[in-house]
């Protein structure tokens, strides 16, 4: 499906935006308010027609007690574009509904379709004008979880004690795409598991449905493995272990929520703690120095150095058990195994690379990961103990410098550089795609540069030329490589899929929002994904064009700012994005007073 189709349109119908104090975020493909007054809201009553369903009725206590506990107060609302300079505040008159709204009837067609890839996530939610029942309906359990959400940013307080709908209201919504996600990188440094709940929740209340989980990287193994009990040794403390009841933990937390949880474990590359503590002859470079002041000894992307030795049988072995007992611990069909930014000059340490470059002088690093591809991909088709296991990998296995000569088509490829060119490349060639462009996605970006003894930093004047590069510091991106910052304007208007055709862009089954930790743990997890994450939530769900085809990033303001608020209240620490001015006086911080000038 193309991401400039249209959807939303009554949304972006003036009279729909301004018949209420707020409209949910992601916006439905298709909301009517009605006009005939507030509803009053109890709702406690739950009535669930079909197979019982704990997951719904679970789900439906969660938000019964966020509305009622919160009794939730518009932060920002929206007023007619044409009249924003009036700057009404954002406090609600008391409005009492006539008639209450007691009870929630939910009809669920499927009950047990899995929380896989592609299941159905469309649901109903019909607000009457009379009578005193909501009425949802869903074709399975995840829809229904999705309109509970929804319900939840509908049911405000009426200023006098009680709750209310602000208009009867129908909406009839689905994803724009099955794929819909955030990462988190528990390799760099360590999150706690109330931190990960954290973030699952404001994916449940945004509608973003998969946690793609960087388990590892090079730096340390936090994964408590009973194949290889002594991978844990480096983990950064022993209270920075994630057991396997921990992990089932967040499966079950993240299923109760609509949310998959898919793991990586990045291999061949970014893999030295752990492994070395298996065999240390299976990991090239260990702990050796990565020479970035000294680039023909270069190791490592970033320390620590250590990559997985492609031509030592024994590594496979160690792949294989650690694979399959990883498998039996993550379910979800995906399962994501790395493949980014193997470093040649590691291999330059390994006595078993060189020599086999030695023996044929017409092999080159392409051979090498071929060699990989060809060992590894049978081992995690057949370990799994899932037969419907799909892969994923990093596009650099592919198409970056040096990449396997041949890869599957039916494994997935996260595409994170050069934008919609490489999109375009690897959607074109037949692959499957998830879009994480770090100049639109990475959520860690501008920053700053985080290695230390930095001499470029000491500069204390903007020279012709800084190792290259002018503007290091001065004026440039400060050291952060995928500088400058990502805003939500920014995520939000990012049209990947304008320069593909209609076969290539079936192929993009969706996108997501890499969070790499090297400068995040607990204390500034929340504040870096929240709520920029929300604009790709909107984005993938309902798209950013309205009806007439242009941007609604102007419509998305309110939303969005009301949205971190809302998040806020129910205990996910997002970061503010605006002064609280803008919330309460609508537009009136938008650069451009002609609200046409995005297009």
């Amino acid at each position: 499906m193309r991401l400039t189709q249209v959807l939303a349109a009554s949304l972006c119908a003036s009279g729909a935006v301004q018949a209420v104090a707020v409209n949910p975020l992601p916006a439905p493909t298709s909301i009517t308010w009605g006009t005939s007054g507030p509803r009053a809201f109890n709702g406690r009553n739950l009535a669930l027609n079909g197979a019982p369903n704990h997951v719904v009725s679970d789900a439906w206590d969660r938000a019964y007690s966020a509305i009622t506990s919160l009794h939730w107060v518009p932060q920002a609302t929206e007023a007619p574009i044409a009249t924003y300079a009036v700057f009404p505040t954002g406090t609600a008159a008391k409005r009492r509904g006539t008639t209450t709204l007691n009870s929630i009837t939910v009809q669920v067609a499927d009950s047990k379709a899995p929380l896989q890839h592609g299941v159905d996530e469309s649901y109903t939610i019909n607000v009457p004008s009379t009578g005193q029942v909501i009425t949802i309906t869903a074709n399975t359990t995840w829809g229904a979880l999705h309109a509970f959400t929804t319900l939840q940013q509908l049911v405000i307080s009426d200023n006098d004690g009680g709750l209310m709908i602000e208009q009867p209201v129908s909406i009839s919504d689905a994803p724009m795409y099955p794929y819909r996600g955030i990462m988190i990188d528990t390799g760099r440094n360590f999150i706690t598991l109330p931190k990960i709940y954290e973030q699952i929740d404001g994916m449940a209340l945004s509608k973003l449905n998969v946690l793609h989980w960087h388990l590892d990287d090079s730096q340390s193994w936090p994964v408590q493995m009973a194949s290889y009990p002594s991978m844990t040794k480096d983990a950064y403390s022993a209270n920075e272990i994630y057991t396997t009841n921990n992990l089932k933990d967040v499966l079950n937390y993240a299923t109760a929520r609509g949310v998959r949880v898919i793991p990586e474990v990045d291999m061949p590359g970014h893999a030295s703690s752990g492994w070395k503590q298996i065999d240390p002859s299976i990991v090239a470079c260990a702990d050796s120095w990565w020479s970035n002041d000294n680039w023909p000894l270069h190791t490592a992307v970033e320390p620590n150095p250590g990559q997985l030795e492609i031509l030592n049988p024994k590594t496979y072995t160690a792949v294989q058990k650690v694979y399959s007992e990883l498998s039996g611990i993550f379910t979800d069909n995906f399962f994501h195994v790395g493949g980014d930014e193997l470093q040649t000059g590691c291999y330059n340490l390994s006595t078993i690379t060189t020599e086999w470059f030695a023996a044929n002088a017409s092999r080159t690093y392409n051979d090498l990961l071929q060699h990989w591809v060809d060992n590894a991909v049978p081992i995690f088709a057949n370990s799994s103990g899932n037969p419907n296991r799909q892969l994923m990998m990093w596009e650099d296995i592919a198409i970056s410098t040096p990449h396997a000569n041949t890869v599957p088509k039916n494994i997935i490829l996260q595409t994170w550089n050069n934008g919609p060119t490489n999109i375009k490349t690897l959607t074109e060639a037949g692959y499957q795609v998830i879009v994480s462009s770090s100049d639109w996605f990475y959520l860690d970006c501008g920053f700053g540069g985080w290695v230390s003894n930095d001499p470029r930093y000491d500069v204390q004047v903007n020279p012709d030329a800084v190792d290259g590069n002018p503007n290091f510091n001065w004026g440039g991106n400060g050291g952060s490589w995928c500088a400058p910052y990502k805003t939500w304007q920014r995520i939000y208007d990012y049209d990947f899929a304008s320069n593909l055709t209609s076969t290539e862009a079936s192929r993009v089954l969706g996108v997501e929002a890499p969070l790499w930790s090297e400068q995040s743990d607990d204390t500034t997890i929340s504040s870096k994904m929240w709520p920029r994450a929300a604009a790709l939530a909107e984005l993938s769900w309902s798209g950013n064009k309205g009806p007439n085809g242009k941007s609604r990033v102007t419509l998305l303001t309110q939303r969005i700012l009301n949205f971190r608020e809302y998040l806020v209240a129910n205990g996910v620490a997002a970061a503010p994005l605006m002064p609280k001015y803008c919330l309460q006086h609508p537009h009136a911080c938008d650069l451009y007073y002609d609200q046409g000038a995005v297009a």
